[in-house]
């Protein structure tokens, strides 16, 4: 009995030593078996392919096993250091056993499957690291019950599901990494009970909703990673009071409101500051350039407004400087002096300050920035002046883009110094003279882009030390001369060779096969003589093929059947002879075909791509038949009936070309003696142009203005279809209704303007009509030129389609022409003529479409003329002008009509040609907008907004070009991006119109030519 009275309290001192001293006493040997068991379980559940886990078998102390650690007293499992071992297979459940784990390190591997639910059976737990493997499923709930977890990093693998709520409950957590997963659902506002938290990485995932103002209770939080989600909203309040952080990334979502202006004074640890991608608008605070450590601002891609901020000098340390693709401006010729304060930054590696509205001359202390810089973007600005020679003292420099400014002067040889650059774009700007050779010595280029300048002179020989070039545009130049061979041995060549719109001669050099990588090749609108080689069939990778517009002669080569992806291909107008090589039928990728205006012969083939005639262009060969038409031609009867039909068409144009001499000469000599009679030489077109008409010759034109003539009503009258019996010509004519209040002035305004303006993008004006009609009425009209395709609205509307086969809409490329048409004609009035003219009231209605679908700007009844007095824009009138919906908010403020108004109006026009919806649809009601509706899906969801009766046309090509979807894609925001500009609702903001022209020409030539990127 005593010994068990002393054996008892023993028995409850051992159990009560194990209780709180876990570590130091073994409850049995089972467990270590335990422990033993699940290790080797988890070895035969992975591979292990460079025999890092051989130490593992039954014959040793698995303490000793490599990456195992143990605690000293009871040869438990406390941590697996198992990380960087490329370990495949699956994690064991039976891990779970480990009860005593503390440290978990599987980061590195390839390790896939989910993560084993009995991870929670392990409450010791304190790090649990598996990032970089290829872990699926979800996060197991249950995780919740590792009440001692520390850290928890599950970065880059695929995890999916939501996050669980209970995250929140692990109350110890300082470091919660589950970025570039597949995480889906919204942010738990659970987080923000995990007080000790300091890193915060959700970043790269899907998830979405708003950003829960609970984080704002994280005060110990140092890194914020949320990046690359689908979050929206604005961002709290509460988020912005960090104190503590260091990491502020909010990149690639859909997050909107002002920056707030303090944000400098309350992050002052900030280093990273990351929102670009986004919709943040205002401006970029100043205070941000209070905090003097700060490395990395990237605010691209959002909609800030204002200027570049001050105190940019005392950012030493900064590193990477993005405000591209915004709204921030600058003007005058200083107006890039920023630039300047940059040159304390002596670790700045990054400087990014491309499609801004940045206006200035590029000053010579760009050559003192820092000599780490790499990238060095300026493009799609209003850069001008010269580019300086001193930028070759950036000897690091991996990227400059120069390019859609208008830089004028020469290229400095000196940029052929910047050994290290793999980027050059010049592209679009004004250059003149002829390209340095030096650029040759730029061996480690991968992409030259100097299109669209007024570069004379030959292409350098020294081009072929060019080993890395994948890219090489040349285009829209003044280049002549040969095209050296030297750039057919450019075999790294893989994504576009584009020689096109110059002035280049000589034969087609037979080194072209060597571009076996290239992907484009376009030479088109040249002077290229000779053959096609038949080496152009080794060129395997070719895609599109372009030669149209030259010299070339001889036969199609039949080689051409090797290139088995080819797409496109455009040899028209050219002197091509022979037959059209049947191998053509079998290039089973090939969707354009384009022989058109040469002297090509014999039967047409019947397969492949001839099966569809709207891809194929044939016309201008006259010798070229069908295989019905071809079996007649062997027929003697009908090939001597043939000859007798072609006789006759000769007889009958020698003689009408004989009529035409005669006519001509008549006309010539009485040209004459009309120029003795009068001063000067009017020509008798000009004389008929503007010649008055009566009231009667406009009764007759209409047929009494015959309601079947009708085409038309506006604001101050209504338009008729005519045909002026004098000179038979068809024509549009607009009564005036003046009984309306202020169609007389409207007459008088449109005369005003039309008499001093003549664009091809506007609406002739051919004559008008003052008088009385019969019932002794004061009568005013106007006679335009006829448009056949009526307008821009009834296009938009679906009202009009074409008469084709298809009988669609507007295409992609229709509509970015016609905004062209329109910003040419815009931009003619406001910069070119002699008094800037404001349209005050530009819509779709007042668009039209001539027989070739160019777009005339129309109805100058609201015209303004605008003279420039003491800086400031004062218009003949001013008042509420225009068409609801269009009108700039400024004009309802009492505003002066102005030319940023027109920018305004031709902004929302701009919006609806490409979304179809009207600014006054129904849709829009109480704050809702044409431009708030785009812009809330602007830009990550841009397709949901544009109009779909676009995708329904099958019109993907231009000039030969294929236009992919990812194409569309970046059209559209670029596009959009237009429209935003133009819709700013401050008038001093807004870009100008020569800067729309400027862009939108950029924007197409990028769709057509597309670009590789950066």
């Amino acid at each position: 009995m005593g010994t068990l009275t002393l054996a008892f309290p023993l028995l409850v001192l051992v159990l009560f030593i194990q209780s709180s001293f876990p570590d130091v006493v073994d409850s049995a040997p089972f467990n270590t078996l335990t422990d033993k068991q699940a290790l080797l379980s988890f070895k035969s559940l992975t591979n292990d392919p460079y025999n890092a886990l051989q130490s593992w078998n039954d014959s040793s102390d698995f303490c000793s096993w490599r990456g195992v650690s143990c605690n000293k007293y009871r040869g438990r499992v406390t941590g697996l250091h198992l990380q960087g071992l490329v370990l495949t297979g699956t994690i064991s459940p039976y891990i779970g056993n480990l009860s005593f784990l503390r440290y978990i390190h599987l980061q590195n591997n390839q390790l896939t499957g989910p993560l084993p639910s009995q991870i929670g059976n392990l409450f010791r737990l304190r790090v649990l690291n598996i990032s970089s493997n290829l872990i699926q499923d979800a996060i197991p709930t249950n995780m919740s019950r590792c009440s001692e977890l520390m850290v928890l990093d599950m970065d880059q693998n695929r995890i999916s599901g939501e996050i669980p709520p209970t995250i929140g409950l692990l109350s110890k957590l300082q470091v919660l990494k589950l970025g570039h997963n597949q995480l889906s659902g919204v942010i738990p506002p659970s987080i923000g009970n995990l007080s000790f938290l300091t890193t915060l990485d959700l970043g790269t995932n899907s998830l979405g909703g708003i950003i829960p103002s609970d984080l704002g209770c994280l005060s110990n939080l140092k890194h914020l990673q949320i990046s690359v989600n689908h979050l929206t909203g604005t961002v709290p309040s509460s988020l912005f009071n960090f104190s503590s952080i260091v990491t502020f990334a909010l990149a690639s979502n859909h997050l909107w409101g002002d920056i707030p202006s303090d944000i400098g004074f309350k992050l002052p640890n900030l280093l990273s500051f990351h929102i670009c991608f986004n919709k943040f608008t205002g401006a970029l605070p100043s205070s941000l350039h209070n905090i003097t450590k700060i490395q990395s601002i990237r605010a691209s891609n959002n909609f800030l407004t204002g200027s570049v901020p001050q105190g940019l000098e005392s950012l030493r340390d900064l590193q990477t400087y993005n405000i591209g693709f915004n709204l921030i401006a600058s003007f005058g010729a200083t107006g890039l002096n920023f630039i300047t304060s940059l040159t304390n930054s002596t670790s700045l590696q990054h400087l990014l300050l491309q499609a801004n509205l940045l206006e200035g001359v590029i000053p010579q202390s760009i050559s003192k920035l820092s000599s780490s810089l790499l990238r060095l973007s300026m493009d799609n600005n209003r850069i001008y002046g010269r580019i300086p020679a001193s930028i070759n003292s950036l000897s690091n420099l991996e990227l400059l883009n120069l390019s859609c400014n208008s830089i004028s002067g020469d290229i400095p040889p000196e940029i052929g110094q910047l050994q290290k650059l793999q980027k050059l774009g010049l592209a679009e700007n004004q250059i003149s003279g002829e390209i340095p050779a030096s650029l040759g010595n730029l061996t480690k280029l991968n992409t030259l882009e100097i299109f669209g300048n007024r570069l004379e002179g030959s292409i350098p020989t020294t081009f072929g030390s060019y080993q890395h070039l994948t890219s090489l545009d040349l285009s829209n130049n003044r280049l002549n001369g040969r095209i050296p061979k030297e750039l057919f041995t450019l075999s790294s060549l893989s994504t576009i060779l584009n020689l096109s719109r110059n002035f280049l001669s000589g034969p087609f050099p037979e080194d072209v096969g060597r571009l076996e990588n290239v992907g484009t090749i376009d030479l088109s609108n040249n002077r290229i003589s000779g053959r096609i080689p038949e080496s152009i069939g080794t060129c395997k990778s070719l895609q599109n093929l372009s030669m149209a517009n030259n010299l070339l002669s001889g036969p199609i080569p039949g080689t051409l059947r090797g290139v088995k992806g080819l797409q496109s291909l455009d040899l028209s107008l050219n002197q091509l002879s022979g037959d059209i090589p049947t191998d053509l039928q079998q290039l089973q990728t090939l969707i354009f075909l384009n022989l058109s205006f040469n002297d090509l012969q014999g039967q047409v083939p019947k397969n492949g791509v001839f099966a569809n005639p709207s891809r194929v262009h044939l016309e201008g060969n006259s010798k070229l038949c069908t295989f019905s038409a071809c079996q007649s031609i062997s027929n003697p009867s009908s090939q001597h009936r043939t000859i007798s039909i072609k006789l006759r068409i000769v007889i009958a144009t020698a003689s009408i070309l004989a009529l035409c001499v005669i006519v001509g000469s008549l006309w010539i000599l009485f040209s004459k003696r009309e120029n003795k009679a009068k001063i000067g030489a009017i020509s008798e077109s000009f004389r008929v142009r503007h010649r008055m008409v009566s009231y009667e010759d406009l009764l007759v034109a209409t047929l009494n203005f015959s309601p079947a003539n009708l085409i038309g009503s506006g604001s101050f009258g209504s338009v008729f279809k005519g045909n002026l019996r004098d000179d038979g010509i068809l024509v549009a004519i607009k009564v005036l209704d003046l009984d309306r209040n202020g169609a007389s002035k409207s007459f008088e305004a449109e005369c005003e303007v039309l008499r001093n303006v003549r664009h091809r993008n506007l609406v002739k004006l051919i004559t008008s009509c003052s008088s009385i009609d019969y019932g002794n009425a004061d009568f005013q009209a106007l006679v335009y030129e006829y448009m056949c395709h009526g307008s821009l609205e009834e296009w938009i509307r679906g009202t009009r389609k074409h008469e084709d086969g298809g009988g669609g809409g507007l295409s992609l490329m229709e509509r970015l022409n016609i905004a062209i048409d329109v910003a040419c004609a815009m931009d003619y009035l406001h910069h070119d003529c002699e008094a800037p003219v404001v349209h005050c009231d530009l819509k779709p209605s007042n668009v039209l479409l001539d027989e070739e679908m160019t777009a005339k700007v129309g109805d100058f009844g609201l015209a303004r003329l605008v003279i420039e007095k003491g800086g400031d824009q004062l218009s003949t009138t001013h008042g509420l002008k225009g068409t609801i919906g269009y009108i700039p908010p400024e004009y309802g403020m009492g505003g002066k009509p102005s030319t940023k108004g027109d920018v305004y109006s031709y902004g929302i026009m701009l919006l609806e040609l490409f979304t179809g919806k009207s600014p006054t649809h129904a849709t829009f009601v109480g704050e809702q907008s044409l431009k708030k509706w785009v812009l809330s899906a602007f830009p990550s969801m841009t397709m949901q907004v544009v109009d779909p009766e676009m995708h329904k046309i099958d019109r993907l090509l231009y000039q030969g070009k294929v236009i992919t979807t990812k194409m569309q894609q970046d059209c559209m925001v670029s596009v959009m991006g237009v429209g935003l500009s133009c819709t700013v609702d401050s008038p001093d903001m807004r870009i100008s119109m020569r800067d729309v022209l400027h862009k939108l020409n950029c924007i197409k030539d990028t769709l057509w030519k597309p670009k590789s990127g950066e």
